[in-house]
């Protein structure tokens, strides 16, 4: 982005003095990912004017449907079988090196894919607490996502642990001012999330391992809403434990498996605890009881999604065509555009921004709050243009560096000041 276009040099004392549409087309003309955008995959059939909602589905790559239709050919008619011993085994480890290297800041051999986030948050917990025995606390933030609030939960019921739960503003997330009260000898993990759902803010990781190593205790991030939209540094944090989503901004598709990252140091102690047949030693062995794999492999557990595992591999090759850099830099400049769209636009109308406004303080969305919302969510929906609708009257608006445009922002936001409008 020139100096001369960047959204944040915007703040005009009579917003309706900007032609926002040129804005946002001079935005377009000098992004260095603009190429970028027709790599994606838009259907015959698609009536969708504006997608704002990258941050919970990410649009196919055209590269996607062709690799499809060509693995299935040519590797599950073509092989069969055999595909298992010409490679298919060690995809999800392979993959996993490269998305540690692009997206994660992981040295190789500490990240796999396979299995959803749900089972990673399981395996990963069970894994950490067990390093900490006699410690009963499983620390977690109120706000964090459901599934992760209620995989601890339940942790803690089998195991007869206690989730120490941290008060956080549903705007915000979780600090290292909030956390830092609730640790002490009986944490034994810490479970947070990189870039809160909600309101997009984005956690100092780094600080918040650090609080919690000083404790005594472990950490797991959750990545799914920053993986592959924020940069991630997952070895220099010191991070014991990781898992995301394949199916946000890694453009997966619907169900995409999820990764697991453990922390090289801690892979031999550690055991998760569903044992399948391929974390185990020669599995084909098929010898009677469990003997956990060395590395990463010992963190598996079934037989891995490969067919799932295509369109990742696309989107990581398109991902190493970019820098997270340049990645970052986009995401910042179409959120703050979307803020000073907000604020010309939508806050007369009595719309409010529940995200951070410092752009270093929130990740790749952000949330609008309204009375009202829901029904203006689902007139967008009908009308092609597709945010997402959170309780209590919330609109999140997702933008996927790679796949979404200043314009396309700018049409979506001026369809929500118009639905608004409508319905009032």
């Amino acid at each position: 982005m020139t100096d001369t276009l960047r959204p944040t040099d915007v703040a005009p004392s009579d917003p309706a003095a900007v032609d926002w549409a040129a804005r946002a087309a001079a935005l377009d003309a000098d992004d260095p990912l603009a190429a970028h955008v027709a790599e994606f995959l838009v259907g015959p059939h698609s009536d969708v004017v504006a997608y704002l909602d990258g941050n919970s589905l990410g649009r196919p790559l055209r590269a996607t449907a062709e690799r499809m239709a060509a693995f299935i050919d040519e590797e599950w008619a073509g092989r069969l079988i055999r595909g298992w011993t010409d490679g298919w085994l060690d995809r999800p480890l392979e993959l996993g090196d490269r998305l540690g290297e692009l997206a994660l800041g992981a040295a190789p051999g500490q990240v796999v894919l396979g299995d959803s986030t749900t089972v990673w948050l399981y395996k990963l917990a069970r894994a950490g607490v067990a390093q900490r025995p006699g410690r009963s606390e499983i620390v977690v933030d109120t706000d964090n996502f459901p599934t992760d609030r209620y995989v601890m939960d339940g942790i803690a019921g089998e195991l007869g642990m206690t989730v120490r739960w941290v008060e956080t503003d549903p705007e915000l997330g979780l600090t290292p001012e909030l956390l830092a009260p609730a640790l002490g000898p009986q944490t034994a993990l810490v479970v947070f999330s990189h870039v809160a759902y909600r309101s997009g803010y984005l956690a100092d990781a780094r600080a918040l391992t650090e609080l919690t190593h000083a404790a005594g205790g472990l950490v797991l991030a959750d990545l799914s809403h920053s993986v592959g939209s924020v940069p991630v540094e997952l070895d220099d944090w010191g991070v014991d434990l990781a898992t995301g989503c394949g199916y946000k901004y890694l453009n997966g598709g619907p169900g995409a498996p999820a990764f697991g990252y453990v922390r090289a140091e801690h892979q031999a102690a550690m055991s998760q605890p569903i044992w399948g047949w391929l974390g185990r030693k020669d599995s084909f062995v098929m010898g009677a009881g469990y003997e956990k794999a060395d590395g990463i492999r010992g963190f598996v557990s079934g037989t891995p999604p490969i067919l799932g595992l295509v369109p990742l591999a696309a989107s990581l090759e398109q991902l190493g065509r970019a820098t997270m850099a340049e990645v970052r830099t986009k995401s910042t400049a179409l959120t703050t555009f979307a803020v000073d769209l907000s604020d010309a636009w939508l806050a007369p109308l009595g719309v409010r921004l529940t995200t951070p406004r410092e752009p270093a303080a929130r990740g790749g969305h952000i949330t609008l709050q309204r009375a009202g919302f829901r029904e203006v969510n689902d007139r967008l929906w009908a009308d092609g243009v597709i945010p997402d609708y959170r309780n209590p009257d919330a609109i999140r608006i997702g933008l996927a560096p790679l796949s979404t445009t200043f314009t396309e922002v700018h049409r979506g936001l001026a369809a929500l000041r118009d639905a608004i409008r409508d319905v009032d």
